[in-house]
């Protein structure tokens, strides 16, 4: 089941009745985020997504009066997951001292990455390339092509300016292309 569409009015209205009190608010916007997060982990942390998309909603619960400047609860949401997955390697023992997110890619990382029978071919290719790539460069691409997200959005979840952003995702489609060679699906 797919969570729905990211709507920033819905959104701001349950995170105030939270903020509020009201635990099913808290627990329905929770709810309809599950799903992006898991996506969101999976390609880069196999086993410990599910446990990385906890840690990310404990983070939002802890800090949910700490939220200002709301242009976006899903930017937010993913700006914290991608602050969760860089704290998770930068923990990781072996890679610690040497983990760069943005020359580090998931594949230099080694983490056992549990895929899903039913994923087709090419799917399983555009994965393995996305995580052969620095991996600032495939949360970009990732968000911007699976999750939808664009412009003011996608550079509040990482944090950049636009400018910076669409350098990133030329720099990361072009590494993308090298790595799938002959198998690259039209992007």
């Amino acid at each position: 089941m797919s969570e729905p569409e990211s709507l920033p009015h819905v959104d701001l209205s349950l995170l105030t009745r939270w903020r509020a009190g009201d635990r099913r608010a808290g627990s329905e916007l929770i709810d309809r985020y599950d799903g992006l997060l898991l996506r969101f982990f999976q390609t880069k942390a196999g086993d410990d997504a599910e446990d990385l998309v906890q840690r990310t909603f404990l983070r939002c619960i802890e800090r949910k009066d700490a939220i200002v400047d709301l242009t976006s609860f899903r930017a937010y949401l993913l700006a914290t997951a991608r602050t969760v997955l860089v704290d998770h390697y930068r923990k990781a023992g072996r890679h610690a001292r040497r983990f760069d997110p943005l020359q580090t890619s998931v594949a230099d990382l080694n983490p056992s990455l549990s895929t899903h029978a039913a994923m087709q071919q090419e799917r399983r290719q555009l994965v393995e390339a996305l995580r052969q790539i620095p991996m600032e460069l495939q949360i970009a691409l990732e968000l911007f092509y699976w999750e939808g997200m664009a412009g003011p959005e996608l550079a509040a979840a990482l944090g950049l300016p636009e400018g910076t952003l669409r350098t990133r995702l030329r720099r990361g489609r072009q590494l993308l292309r090298e790595r799938l060679g002959d198998h690259a699906p039209r992007m």
